[in-house]
Formats: C-alpha cells, structure tokens, sequence
C-alpha cells in the first residue's frame, strides 16, 4: 500500500464520507473531512421541519450496484428501514399511465396510443437495415428511439421541464440505464393482456431509512469515523495548489498531500488561486440546473389515487413540478401521527426561471388541480429549500471538458469526484457518488483500479 501521506477530504456527502470510510476501514491516520454546512450529507441531507415532517433534498430511495455499498448501509441502518416495490406513474390529463409510460400505452387515450405506436415502429424500421448512426444530440436521440408519437406526449415534455435547457444542447453519452428503451415485442404482449409492466429499472424495488430520512444514513456513517475527523461548520476560501493548502474561513491554513473533493467543480476552479487559466476557463463552460423542493405536509387521510404510490412525473407544462414523491409513503415516519407528506421537485435555469416568493403558493394551487390534495384537505406545513446545484447537465461537449479539466487537476495531487464533482450524472445517485470516494482511495494507495467514473455503462449495467 502507498503511503499518501495527509490527505485531505473537502465535502461531507455521500462522496466525502465514501471516501473517509475506506481510509477507517484501512486504518489509516492521516487524513480529515471538511464540510462547509453544519451537518453531514450534502444533497443526501434530511430535515425535519417545525411541525414534525422530515423532508429529503429530492426523492432520494435506496438501491445498489455495489456489495460495498450494500454492507455500509447494513451497517448503519440495520433493520430499520422499510422495502417498496416502486410504482410510478405519468400523469396526461386526467389519466394515471404506469412508468415507463412506453410500455403501457394500453392505458393511453386511443388517439394517443395509436400515434405512440406508429412512431415507435416508424422509429424501429428507420433504424433497421442500414448504416448504424449516433443521434446528434438527446433531442435527435429520443425521436431517434421512440418516434414522433411518444416523443410529443412525455419524453420532450418531460425532459424540458426536468434538464431546463434546449434538448438539442444535451448530449447522449450518459443515457444507458437512466431512460427505458422500448423493446416492442414487450410492449405489443403488454397491449395484447392490457397488461400494467412497472418492472423496468434498477430502483424497481427499493428501500429507505425508517427515521430520520435518506440524511440518517450519513449522519450514523460521519459519527462512525471517530471524533475530529469530520470538521463540520468549516469553509474553504481559497486553495494554494503550488504549497498544497488551503485556506479556511477561521483563518487557519491547513497542508495536504493528497486533495480529495466533492466540491461543485466549477466552485472548486474559482477556489484555487494558481491554476492554469486554460482549465478555469474549461471550468467556466459546465452547466447545471437549480433545483426547488416543496414539502407539503397535509392533515388528514390520504387519498385512495395515492396509497402505495412512490412518486408521479408530470410532463405538462401547466404543472410547475416534473416530479411528485409521495414521501410519508415511503415510511410511516416521515409524517406526524394523522398527517400525510407530498415533496414537489421544480428546476431552475436560465431557460427556465422561477419566482421564488410566489413557488410554495403556486404548487399547492397545482397539486389540488392535479388531483393530488383533496379539495377539504388542509394544508399543515409548507416547507421549501432551493439548491443551487441540483442536475450536473450532460451537455454537448461535457466529456470533452471533463478531460481537459479532471486529468490536469490529478497532475496536482488533486481528485475531484461526486456527483458535482465528477459532473457525471450517469453516476450520481447516491451508491455511485460513495463509490467514487470508496475507489479513488483505492487507487491512490495501490489498492485497485477506479470503475465508477471511468467506465459508468460498465458499473450500471450490473445486476
């Protein structure tokens, strides 16, 4: 094993903790977390509001690709968690159609069903038989793939609300397991029975936290590394990448070896006073969206539409929300005794901006006109949190940025990963973004190849 001498780990997410987990488990000594925020778990964090609602960042489950993964979360959790089996839907209208949506268009309206299904074939027979060409952009991608029909009803709709940029300025590379690619003898079977086919995806089944949120998680995992090892309140202001320090907001200056964060990594660029200008330029051309969460807290019984359900995607533009999770269903917990939760997701770009002081009223007028709170049922709390880094956006050119920017940082004993700090949404989630610390260690002692980030079709494509 190499000795690295003292590393330093900027940011105590899921990446951050990831990555001090595996230097506890190897016994080293030299090495501490830092996290601006007062609390562990970046955009994994929980909080519970005055009336007693615990509210995740974003509809956060927990699913694996990873054994290692898979033996912390036993270890902190335990029993205490509550296992789903997802059901999903996309609303159109007034009707509740399974997700994916592209393998139950039996339950669309028929005018609907029958263009989806002429464009999917007109889709499947353009791209039989000839030369093999990659689409574009994910706009030429997705009429590539599913054809005029279901394009216009829910995958162009959708993806505009929840990415708030241009289609046709994403790229493709990250698609793989994050969208569901028809296959058409499945979908025909699924007209034929009018059968109902929720099966597709790894988070088919999933689990979550019975108390405290997806944030108990890495709250119970940051207490674990033993005491002082995670500095929380502390700021970085400025990083020295020649003397190999960085700066804090006390005033102290702390030296390292190794740098390992989950910074945003266009924030990380701006922190470092001496790097090169061609790579803060390179920094300067990532995009992302901002996100908005709305808890709303609801007393009385739930209703029927909703029990059983995990979450509701909304790709009309009359509905200010992409996503709807219906988060006390996912434990009991998560909602005073008598009371019931809905969490609204809502992006924020400069293609899409949002009038923040008015978004609370706005949802909750949206959610009764839906049909998702009842009309007599009240409100019991309004709880609302925007974070400026919600979705790293996979745009054109990103992987060419990426390389000029990652490898040149590394040059520098400098590692950046996470889901900011790699900017690979593809590898995001939350067993993603813990694997990226877990394996970056690994690799800096001699101690194995890194998986998640360079080859993410490789890791995602795992049982």
């Amino acid at each position: 094993m190499n000795d690295p001498g003292a590393i330093l780990i900027l940011g105590a997410g899921a990446t951050g903790l990831g990555a001090a987990y595996r230097l506890r488990q190897l016994h080293l000594a030299d090495w501490r977390v830092l996290e601006a925020e007062n609390y562990p778990g970046g955009l994994a964090s929980s909080f519970v509001d005055r009336m007693g609602f615990t509210w995740d960042i974003g509809g956060h489950v927990l699913f694996s690709h990873y054994n290692e993964y898979d033996r912390m979360i036993d270890d902190v959790l335990g029993d205490e968690r509550v296992w789903h089996e997802r059901q999903a839907w996309v609303v159109l209208g007034d009707r509740f159609v399974p997700y994916p949506l592209q393998y139950n268009l039996h339950r669309l309206e028929t005018g609907d069903r029958q263009r989806a299904l002429a464009g999917l074939k007109e889709a499947i027979a353009a791209s039989s038989g000839g030369p093999v060409t990659s689409p574009e952009n994910f706009l030429a991608w997705i009429n590539h793939t599913f054809g005029a029909g279901i394009a216009e009803l829910f995958m162009v709709p959708y993806n505009t609300k929840v990415w708030g940029y241009p289609l046709e300025t994403l790229g493709t590379s990250w698609i793989d397991e994050r969208v569901a690619v028809p296959n058409l003898s499945r979908l025909q079977r699924n007209l034929e029975l009018e059968r109902d086919d929720m099966g597709w995806g790894p988070n088919r089944q999933f689990s979550y936290p019975l108390t405290g949120g997806t944030g108990i998680i890495w709250r119970r995992l940051a207490a674990t590394l033993g005491k002082g090892r995670v500095g929380l309140g502390t700021s970085v202001t400025g990083v020295d990448l020649g003397c190999r320090t960085v700066s804090l907001a006390d005033g102290r200056i702390l030296k390292w070896e190794i740098l390992v964060t989950s910074l945003p990594l266009d924030n990380f660029c701006n922190l470092c006073r001496d790097l090169d200008p061609e790579v803060r330029q390179a920094a300067r051309s990532l995009i992302y969206s901002s996100c908005h969460i709305v808890g709303v807290g609801l007393a009385g019984v739930m209703p029927e539409l909703l029990r059983g359900t995990s979450w509701v995607y909304f790709p009309r533009s009359e509905s200010p929300y992409y996503r709807v999770t219906v988060l006390s269903n996912y434990s009991p917990l998560n909602a005073p005794p008598g009371c019931w939760s809905l969490m609204a997701e809502v992006c924020e770009t400069p293609h899409r901006p949002i009038a923040r002081e008015t978004l609370g009223a706005t949802v909750v007028s949206a959610l009764r006109r839906d049909g998702l709170i009842p009309p007599d049922t009240q409100v019991a709390s309004l709880w609302q949190r925007r974070e400026e880094h919600g979705y790293p956006t996979p745009f054109l050119g990103r992987d060419d940025v990426l390389g000029r920017i990652l490898p040149a940082l590394e040059a520098l004993n400098v590692y950046s990963r996470g889901r900011f700090g790699a900017w690979k949404y593809e590898v995001s989630n939350q067993d993603h973004s813990f694997m990226q610390g877990f394996e970056v260690i690994n690799r800096i002692l001699g101690l194995g190849v890194e998986v998640t980030l360079p080859d993410p079709q490789a890791v995602n494509q795992q049982p």
